[in-house]
Parts: C-alpha cells; sequence; structure tokens
C-alpha cells in the first residue's frame, strides 16, 4: 500500500486532483468527510460535542448546526482546544480505520486541508501539493460565492506558500486549464504512483542515476523530507537522522541521489529498522545490509542505519562536513568519477580528521 498526503490552499483545485486519481483508480480517504461522519447524529462524538458546549450547538432535527458550534467553540482558545481534543482522535481512528481497510495494493490518498499546518507531512510515503495564484483561488472562491474579504482571510488563516514548498514532494501547478492540470495528474499516476506502490509492496529499491549533476538548492530541503519519514519509521530507535553524502556539500555536483543515515544505538537497532523502514519505503539492498535505497522512482535516496559513534557513522558526517569547508577538498572531488569516490574518500579520511581536530569540529 502507498500512502499519498494531498493538501492545498482554499481554492487551490485540490478536490479537482483528488476527483481525477479515484478516477485513475486510488482509494480515496477525504479528511472533511470523515469529520462530518464522526458527529453524526447518534454518535458518540456529536454527544461528546453537546455536552461540552450545550444544546444550542444542535438543530431542529437534532443534527449539528455547524454555525452555532463555530459561535461557541472559536469564542476563545480553551473552547477550540476541547473541541480538537472531542473530534481529533475520533477523526484520526476513522482515518487509520479506512486506510487499513483498502487494499494491499491499493494506493491510498489522503485528502486533507491541514495537513501542512498539522505537521502530517512524514505520515506518507509521498506528499502532493496542489497550488495556484492568489488571484485564480480568489476568482474560484467567488463562483462559490465566498466575498473577497472573507476568502483573503481563510487564505491567510493557511499555511503559507513557503511552507507547503517545503512538504511538498510533488507541486502541482493548478494555475492553467483543467485539462492542464488533469494532464499532469495522469503523468503523476502513470509515472511515480503506481511504480513507487509496486516497489514499496515488493521491497525493491528504484533505480538510481550516476550521472553528476549541477547542485540543487532544493536537495537540504528535500532531504528534511526523508530524514522526518526516517524518523517517524524508525521510532524511538533512531538517535537522529542526518543528510550525509555529496548532495549535503553546498555548490557541489553530484549524482542525484539523497544519502542520509540513521544513526542508532546498538547493532541490534541496525536489523530491527530492517521492516519498518521497508514500509516508509526504503526497501534493504540485501538481507543482513545496513544500507537501504528508496522505492520512490521520483525521488532517488540512500539511507544507511549504523551505530552511534561506530567509524562509518562518524566518517558519513565529517566528510561533508570537511568537503563543505575546504575548497580544494572539493575540487578534488569534482573530478573523481562516481564509482571512485567511495575509494576516495577511505583515501581522505585522514586528511579530514586532521582538520576536524585542528578546527575543533564534532558531530
Amino acid at each position: 500500500m502507498l500512502r499519498v498526503g494531498l493538501s492545498g490552499g482554499i481554492g487551490s483545485g485540490k478536490s479537482t486532483v483528488a476527483r481525477r486519481l479515484v478516477e485513475r483508480g486510488a482509494v480515496l480517504v477525504d479528511a472533511d468527510q470523515l469529520a462530518r461522519e464522526v458527529v453524526r447524529p447518534g454518535t458518540d462524538g456529536l454527544a461528546a460535542l453537546v455536552e461540552r458546549f450545550g444544546a444550542g450547538i444542535l438543530d431542529a432535527d437534532g443534527a449539528l448546526d455547524r454555525a452555532a458550534l463555530a459561535a461557541r467553540a472559536f469564542a476563545d482558545d480553551g473552547a477550540r482546544a476541547d473541541l480538537n481534543a472531542i473530534t481529533h482522535p475520533r477523526i484520526g481512528a476513522l482515518t487509520a480505520q479506512r486506510m487499513a481497510e483498502a487494499p494491499a495494493d491499493a494506493i491510498v490518498v489522503h485528502d486533507i486541508p491541514l495537513l501542512v499546518e498539522a505537521g502530517y507531512a512524514a505520515n506518507y510515503h509521498l506528499v502532493v501539493i496542489v497550488d495556484a495564484p492568489v488571484p485564480a483561488r480568489l476568482r474560484r472562491l467567488a463562483d462559490r460565492g465566498v466575498a473577497e474579504p472573507d476568502a483573503l482571510a481563510r487564505i491567510r488563516a493557511q499555511a503559507t506558500d513557503e511552507q507547503r514548498a517545503e512538504a511538498a514532494d510533488v507541486l502541482l501547478d493548478n494555475s492553467g486549464p483543467v485539462e492542464e492540470l488533469a494532464a499532469r495528474v495522469d503523468e503523476l499516476w502513470s509515472d511515480r504512483l503506481v511504480p513507487f506502490e509496486r516497489d514499496v509492496r515488493d521491497r525493491r529499491p528504484a533505480g538510481q542515476p550516476s550521472r553528476p549533476v549541477p547542485p540543487d538548492p532544493t536537495w537540504p530541503r528535500q532531504a528534511r523530507r526523508l530524514a522526518a519519514r526516517l524518523s517517524r519509521a524508525a521510532g524511538e530507535r533512531a538517535v537522529r537522522v542526518d543528510h550525509t553524502g555529496p548532495t549535503a556539500v553546498p555548490g557541489l555536483a553530484a549524482a542525484d541521489v539523497l544519502d542520509l543515515q540513521v544513526a542508532v544505538r546498538s547493532a541490534d537497532d541496525v536489523a530491527a529498522l530492517a521492516d519498518p523502514l521497508a514500509e516508509a519505503g526504503f526497501p534493504v539492498v540485501r538481507p543482513g545490509s545496513d544500507e537501504h535505497r528508496s522505492a520512490d522512482p521520483g525521488r532517488p535516496a540512500t539511507a544507511c542505519v549504523r551505530v552511534v559513534d561506530s567509524p562509518e557513522w562518524w566518517a558519513a558526517l565529517l566528510l561533508p562536513a570537511w568537503l563543505s569547508a575546504d575548497a580544494a577538498a572539493r575540487d578534488e572531488f569534482r573530478a573523481v568519477r562516481r564509482d571512485e569516490q567511495e575509494r576516495w574518500s577511505a583515501a581522505a579520511l585522514p586528511r579530514a580528521r586532521e582538520w576536524a581536530e585542528r578546527t575543533g569540529w564534532r558531530p
């Protein structure tokens, strides 16, 4: 199963993307729909709301009057916290139930408006954000009868474009005709989501490029997303997760493969993480290895699980720090072929250690 988080600002076209993905075969879990289900008449969720906020939040038929609830629940921070304490656990439990009910080979799309705001990005194999310029969003909201001042207030209350970009593995531009958006969604489905799901299920790493490319200023951002997923998957066994390798060195051309290192306390932890990391999209390259590779064909990456303070752990952190600080060493590295980089790094390690001793560098 592949878990995809889908989000976007109000008026961005997120629902249009969700419908297209369902047409292609995705299983949709709609957070807004689940939020309504947990407070339907007869549910313990609605009973808890009435107990906290009073019978005045019900309409004449005994259903939830959302406007009346909003007037009471958003009156102060305490009331809003009580509302969230009642609804969020129930929505979370129903979300988990719906995902568990999906077939083993499903691509499950979780349509959740506040994915970024709630910090949920690390829960998914992939996060898709739908984006559109504010004027286009305002026009769409106006077509729904939302006045511009109210629309702007809602937009400003949500995550910023930068915050969404930080969370997005895929950023879908919905500034043009709907046909263009549909074509991009179809391409995403066939070229990335379908093979990603298959390889996660089969625990098979995706291929990795070997040719160097110009430095990408977004590599650190992309590495942070993957590190958060690895940390979530590893749980308490992970001491830390670091971006390592050539892509961690600013301004250095490298193969477009993100290297990460998951630090653990013991060799037992290395073995114990084989299954959790595979389920998170990083299958082990071979049984017994500490090296995991991403199953995502759209984002090549490697994650090595190493014991804290081991020579390998130390070297993986030291080398990019040294290369970042030493221009001459970077020039040497640039001249080395990718298949020779590991040998060069091993030979250069004494020089990196001397630099660490001289400068007082520590992980």
